[in-house]
């Protein structure tokens, strides 16, 4: 099977060139080992994988040999590392000592299914000593082979009339998946997401923590699924499933560190608690297929009939895309823009630089557009003053074109075909 190329790729090599040690996390089966193994295939590297009983059980009962055995002048690629939490102590000795010879890289990539930042004990250890990036399922761009990081080419480009073909939205999200099933259309959809569920369940949930009774996991996302897109208000879910609030959090961040779920932050000022702002989060899946199998819907069927619930589902997607593009960039932050005292002017997405520079984009599964769908950037716009770049209006028509001042209507084509 041929290998596709990731966006994030260019961000990996500069990591791995340039820090002690990188963890590279994401998604169960989202390409992180293969993504490892094929950008450095023209260098001198020691695959490892504590899906081998025999080697988890050395590195666990032995972490300081198991360290110490491991070749100095090679790129350890060592997958699944969070199966061995016992090693970290050691990887950080190992960079200490050599830093004290003036060597100042160790050649350590580690790969995992799960948040390292949600161990903190773990992430204590390597403080300083560790770059973190995290990979997501195949971005509709990677999986057309097009190399399009529409983030980075909103930021670059001046915008311009033009034409696209209409899209076809249900092939698009089923398309930006996870390697396996977007490369073989042959796979029965149902029963690997069924499988996949299973093993996040019976085997990541225990990793993470000691949950008794999964299956609650399991009732948590599916009352999770009717929400995607929306403020999360997390006492409403509780009640609909039963959970004090203790348990919820403890599940909710299970399921965070699993990566299947991720909430996006308001915006706030710079270095201000302004109350003018709502403090919900909103709640999203990190693959819309999976929330999709979740929902226990069929997608053509809920775009053909349903087209309340689609749209959800296509601002889901329009947000995987969007970290999927902003993490291979580095320092970008993504929250969404809801003020109080203008109840109904919020931004689906606010994409900042560190300097405070901003895109903002809303998304519509329409074909046409109006003055309402862009009357909240002005809000934004009137907030954010001369740091407003453009504001983007994602939708399903065929006509990219300006609508307003520094504000664009964008075909959801502008995601993956190049100009």
């Amino acid at each position: 099977m041929a290998y596709i190329h990731r966006m994030l790729e260019k961000l990996l090599k500069e990591d791995v060139s340039t820090s002690p040690l990188v963890y590279l996390n994401g998604m169960r089966q989202c390409g992180k080992s293969t993504l490892a193994q094929n950008i450095f295939i023209h260098k001198e590297m020691n695959y490892i994988t504590f899906d081998n009983p025999a080697i988890l059980f050395f590195a666990k009962n032995d972490p300081s040999g198991f360290i110490q055995q491991l070749p100095n002048n090679k790129l350890n690629i060592i997958d699944e590392v969070q199966l061995a939490p016992e090693l970290f102590r050691y990887f950080k000795m190992a960079i200490d000592e050599k830093r004290l010879h003036n060597k100042t890289k160790a050649p350590y990539l580690l790969t995992g299914s799960a948040n390292i930042f949600a161990m903190p004990k773990l992430t204590d250890a390597l403080v300083g000593r560790m770059s973190t990036l995290t990979l997501y399922p195949f971005s509709i761009s990677e999986i057309n082979n097009t190399g399009i990081n529409f983030i980075e080419k909103l930021w670059r480009i001046d915008l311009h009339s033009k034409r696209y073909n209409k899209a076809n939205i249900v092939d698009i999200i089923s398309d930006a998946t996870f390697p396996e099933i977007a490369m073989d259309k042959k796979k029965n959809r149902y029963l690997w997401f069924n499988n996949y569920i299973a093993t996040i369940l019976q085997r990541d949930v225990k990793t993470l923590a000691d949950i008794k009774n999964p299956d609650n996991i399991y009732q948590l996302l599916v009352s999770l699924s009717q929400r995607a897109g929306s403020l999360l208000n997390n006492a409403n879910v509780m009640k609909e499933i039963g959970l004090d609030a203790k348990t919820y959090e403890k599940y909710k961040a299970l399921c965070s560190s699993a990566f299947l779920i991720f909430e996006l932050p308001p915006w706030s000022k710079p270095n201000k608690l302004n109350k003018r702002f709502v403090k919900q989060k909103k709640l999203f899946f990190t693959d819309t297929n999976l929330l999709c199998h979740i929902m226990q819907r069929d997608m053509k069927e809920m775009y053909k009939n349903d087209k309340t619930t689609m749209g959800h589902l296509f601002e889901n997607f329009i947000a995987t895309e969007i970290m999927k593009a902003a993490k291979s960039l580095g320092s970008l932050n993504v929250s969404h823009f809801n003020p109080v005292q203008n109840q109904g002017k919020e931004v689906d997405f606010v994409i900042e630089k560190p300097n405070g520079d901003a895109i903002a984009i809303e998304v519509k599964l329409d074909g046409t557009i109006n003055e309402r769908d862009w009357a909240n950037m002005t809000v934004l716009s009137n907030t954010l003053g001369e740091r407003f770049i453009k504001g983007i209006i994602i939708y399903t028509g065929t006509e990219l074109m300006q609508v307003g001042r520094n504000i664009w209507a964008i075909p959801v084509n502008f995601l993956w075909e190049r100009d």
